[in-house]
């Protein structure tokens, strides 16, 4: 595993928390919750390429 993975993860993090607030001040709560939804189907897309990753890893490893 990279440590870019962890940073990528971050940097998603901190811009979902900053448009979420700029947009529940501006009184968008709905943008505000599909922002935040956004970023969380983004980081899980990243993870699920990391797990398949790693399942073949196992395999491969066990001679499964």
């Amino acid at each position: 595993m990279n440590i870019d993975l962890v940073f990528k993860i971050a940097a998603t993090g901190i811009i979902v928390a900053v448009l979420n607030q700029l947009l529940i001040r501006s009184g968008r709560e709905d943008q505000a919750m599909m922002t935040t939804l956004a970023g969380l189907i983004v980081v899980l897309t990243m993870l699920v390429g990391q797990i398949s990753e790693l399942f073949d890893l196992i395999q491969t490893l066990f001679d499964l």
